[in-house]
Protein backbone atom coordinates (compact mmCIF):
# COMPACT_ATOMS: atom_id res chain seq x y z
CA UNK A 1 0.00 0.00 0.00
CA UNK A 2 1.23 3.30 -0.80
CA UNK A 3 0.95 6.66 1.13
CA UNK A 4 0.43 9.85 0.37
CA UNK A 5 1.30 12.67 2.58
CA UNK A 6 0.72 16.37 2.24
CA UNK A 7 0.21 19.61 4.72
CA UNK A 8 -1.47 22.72 4.43
CA UNK A 9 -4.58 25.30 5.99
CA UNK A 10 -7.35 24.38 3.77
CA UNK A 11 -9.04 27.55 4.53
CA UNK A 12 -11.90 28.62 2.65
CA UNK A 13 -12.15 24.93 1.32
CA UNK A 14 -12.72 25.61 -2.32
CA UNK A 15 -12.21 23.74 -5.75
CA UNK A 16 -8.43 24.34 -5.86
CA UNK A 17 -8.20 21.62 -2.56
CA UNK A 18 -10.49 19.04 -3.98
CA UNK A 19 -8.37 19.01 -7.07
CA UNK A 20 -5.39 18.81 -5.41
CA UNK A 21 -6.88 15.82 -3.18
CA UNK A 22 -7.93 14.25 -6.25
CA UNK A 23 -4.25 14.10 -7.47
CA UNK A 24 -2.55 12.93 -4.61
CA UNK A 25 -5.02 10.60 -4.35
CA UNK A 26 -4.17 9.41 -7.83
CA UNK A 27 -0.59 8.83 -6.46
CA UNK A 28 -1.35 5.83 -4.07
CA UNK A 29 -3.66 4.23 -1.92
CA UNK A 30 -3.96 6.22 1.46
CA UNK A 31 -3.63 10.08 1.48
CA UNK A 32 -2.99 11.70 5.19
CA UNK A 33 -3.68 15.27 5.24
CA UNK A 34 -1.44 17.77 7.89
CA UNK A 35 -3.89 20.70 8.19
CA UNK A 36 -2.36 23.52 10.44
CA UNK A 37 -3.73 24.41 14.04
CA UNK A 38 -4.37 27.67 14.55
CA UNK A 39 -1.37 28.09 16.85
CA UNK A 40 0.90 27.04 14.16
CA UNK A 41 -0.56 29.37 11.53
CA UNK A 42 -0.25 31.95 14.27
CA UNK A 43 3.51 31.36 14.34
CA UNK A 44 3.31 31.60 10.58
CA UNK A 45 1.66 34.96 10.67
CA UNK A 46 -1.42 33.30 9.04
CA UNK A 47 -5.06 34.13 10.47
CA UNK A 48 -7.51 31.28 9.12
CA UNK A 49 -11.47 32.13 8.64
CA UNK A 50 -12.33 28.85 9.92
CA UNK A 51 -11.04 27.34 12.92
CA UNK A 52 -8.68 24.35 12.97
CA UNK A 53 -11.43 21.89 14.02
CA UNK A 54 -13.53 23.32 11.63
CA UNK A 55 -10.89 22.89 8.77
CA UNK A 56 -10.24 19.60 9.78
CA UNK A 57 -13.83 18.28 9.65
CA UNK A 58 -14.04 20.16 6.32
CA UNK A 59 -10.43 18.44 5.06
CA UNK A 60 -11.87 14.98 6.77
CA UNK A 61 -15.23 15.25 4.79
CA UNK A 62 -13.53 14.90 1.27
CA UNK A 63 -13.77 11.85 -0.15
CA UNK A 64 -10.20 11.56 -1.64
CA UNK A 65 -8.60 12.08 2.36
CA UNK A 66 -8.54 8.96 4.23
CA UNK A 67 -6.89 10.34 7.15
CA UNK A 68 -6.53 14.30 8.73
CA UNK A 69 -3.79 14.87 11.23
CA UNK A 70 -2.50 18.07 12.59
CA UNK A 71 0.18 20.32 11.89
CA UNK A 72 1.42 21.77 14.99
CA UNK A 73 5.03 22.88 13.42
CA UNK A 74 7.81 22.48 10.68
CA UNK A 75 9.90 20.07 12.24
CA UNK A 76 7.13 16.93 12.71
CA UNK A 77 6.81 16.22 8.42
CA UNK A 78 10.12 14.11 9.10
CA UNK A 79 8.89 12.46 11.96
CA UNK A 80 4.98 12.20 10.72
CA UNK A 81 6.77 10.56 7.28
CA UNK A 82 8.10 8.12 9.41
CA UNK A 83 5.46 7.53 11.62
CA UNK A 84 2.62 6.87 9.12
CA UNK A 85 4.87 5.24 6.69
CA UNK A 86 4.28 7.62 4.30
CA UNK A 87 6.17 6.70 0.76
CA UNK A 88 5.14 10.22 -0.86
CA UNK A 89 5.48 13.99 0.72
CA UNK A 90 3.59 16.23 -1.79
CA UNK A 91 2.87 19.97 -1.34
CA UNK A 92 1.88 22.92 -4.12
CA UNK A 93 4.89 23.55 -6.31
CA UNK A 94 4.83 27.55 -4.40
CA UNK A 95 7.33 25.55 -1.89
CA UNK A 96 9.23 23.75 -4.10
CA UNK A 97 12.74 22.92 -3.14
CA UNK A 98 11.72 23.77 0.46
CA UNK A 99 11.46 20.20 1.51
CA UNK A 100 13.96 18.23 -0.69
CA UNK A 101 16.11 17.19 2.23
CA UNK A 102 12.87 14.44 2.89
CA UNK A 103 13.88 12.84 -0.07
CA UNK A 104 16.16 10.78 2.01
CA UNK A 105 12.97 8.76 3.66
CA UNK A 106 10.10 9.11 0.69
CA UNK A 107 9.66 11.02 -2.71
CA UNK A 108 8.94 14.69 -2.57
CA UNK A 109 6.82 15.73 -5.23
CA UNK A 110 6.10 19.02 -6.09
CA UNK A 111 2.69 20.19 -8.19
CA UNK A 112 1.04 22.65 -9.85
CA UNK A 113 -1.29 24.67 -7.69
CA UNK A 114 -5.03 24.88 -9.37
CA UNK A 115 -4.94 28.12 -11.69
CA UNK A 116 -7.66 30.64 -11.50
CA UNK A 117 -8.12 29.89 -7.63
CA UNK A 118 -6.17 30.76 -4.13
CA UNK A 119 -7.27 31.53 -0.68
CA UNK A 120 -6.03 34.19 -0.77
CA UNK A 121 -7.29 35.98 -3.84
CA UNK A 122 -10.64 34.70 -2.41
CA UNK A 123 -10.10 36.64 1.27
CA UNK A 124 -8.60 39.59 -0.87
CA UNK A 125 -11.95 39.87 -2.93
CA UNK A 126 -14.30 39.25 -0.29
CA UNK A 127 -12.61 41.96 1.76
CA UNK A 128 -12.91 44.09 -1.45
CA UNK A 129 -16.68 43.25 -2.01
CA UNK A 130 -14.79 42.41 -5.34
CA UNK A 131 -17.41 39.87 -7.24
CA UNK A 132 -15.28 37.58 -9.75
CA UNK A 133 -16.48 37.29 -13.43
CA UNK A 134 -17.22 33.86 -14.78
CA UNK A 135 -15.64 34.80 -18.18
CA UNK A 136 -12.65 35.12 -16.39
CA UNK A 137 -12.69 32.59 -13.66
CA UNK A 138 -14.32 29.75 -15.55
CA UNK A 139 -14.84 26.85 -13.65
CA UNK A 140 -13.22 23.64 -15.93
CA UNK A 141 -14.98 20.27 -15.84
CA UNK A 142 -11.38 19.18 -16.57
CA UNK A 143 -10.39 18.35 -13.19
CA UNK A 144 -7.43 16.13 -14.01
Amino acid sequence: MKTIITYGTFDLFHFGHVRLFKRLKKLGDKLIVGVSTDEFNALKGKAAFFNFQQRQEIVAACKYVDEVIAENDWRQKRNDIIRLNADIFAIGDDWKGKFDDLSDICNVFYLERTQQISTTEIKNNLANRVVPNPINHPVSANIA
